[in-house]
């Protein structure tokens, strides 16, 4: 979501014009922004915290040439996540408004099919899919070898693998 899709969204549910909502939007992040200036934490009940961490001046490295780089002492914002916003999002999906999650759910079906996309390590590498069945019982396929099984329970998913874009996902599920 973008800021021009929040003040649409205010438009539609408020009844008020473009240029008043969008007033009010850039009215609450001046307000938010000049408080994290002042170092202020800003706390939204059941949304998360904001806070200024400082940073202390360090040696680093130019990833490019290796050679030493020193970096300044700096202050950054940092979001903390409240515990209701948490729940909300990893409610299960049959709760989910307007029929959100649905990624998740083509995802569900190709892992229990038996046809889940093959997940990557870190090194760009295949590596076996993970198996959420709860323990198969043998030995550990080798590296590479599908270890799919249809004991796949529909909770198990695997994130931050960089086969699992829609694309991929909307691939494996019609397969």
């Amino acid at each position: 979501m973008t800021k021009s899709d929040l003040i649409d969204l205010l438009c539609e549910a408020q009844k008020m014009p473009k240029g008043r909502a969008e007033l009010l939007i850039n009215a609450i992040f001046d307000c938010m922004e000049a408080s994290l200036r002042q170092g202020e934490r800003i706390e939204i009940r059941g949304f998360g915290s904001f806070e200024i961490r400082n940073y202390r001046a360090y040696e680093g490295r130019n990833p490019r040439t290796g050679s030493a780089v020193s970096v300044k002492p700096k202050r950054l914002p940092f979001f903390k996540v409240g515990k209701e916003l948490k729940e909300r999002v990893n409610a299960p999906a049959a709760a989910a408004p307007n029929g959100t999650g649905t990624a998740g759910a083509s995802r569900r079906k190709a892992v229990v099919d038996g046809n889940a996309p093959a997940a990557t390590s870190g090194n760009g590498k295949s590596a076996p899919a993970p198996d959420a069945g709860g323990g198969g019982g043998g030995a550990a396929a080798p590296t590479g070898a599908s270890t799919s099984t249809a004991k796949s329970s529909p909770s198990s998913s695997s994130s931050s693998s960089s086969s699992s874009s829609p694309a991929s996902l909307h691939r494996a599920a019609s397969a």
